[in-house]
């Protein structure tokens, strides 16, 4: 297993102009065409917690998505955190 395939779980915190605004709908939509698990969040402080776990060439990926062009609303800053995939999803999901 090369280490583009090695599954890993990417924890991203999303801050700008990222809610009410489709951002959660629209990462559910590019995890799922990348074959991720995971969920979406909306957290009190406004921010986005963006939980994806497979690939790490794919969380890798979603990442780039996540702080390129063509997010909802605007995005300012992504705080990312790798880590062992724990298998705790299953399809992703909004909350």
């Amino acid at each position: 297993m090369g280490e583009d395939a090695e599954a890993v779980r990417l924890t991203a915190w999303v801050r700008g102009r990222v809610q009410g605004v489709g951002f959660r709908w629209w990462t559910r939509s590019k995890a799922l065409e990348l074959g991720l698990s995971g969920a979406a969040t909306n957290l009190r402080d406004g921010r986005v917690e963006v939980v994806a776990e497979g690939p790490r060439g794919a969380c890798e990926r979603l990442l780039g998505h996540l702080r390129g062009e063509g997010t909802p609303g605007r995005v300012d800053s992504v705080v990312e955190r790798w880590s062992s995939a724990g298998g705790t999803f299953s399809g992703f999901v909004e909350r």
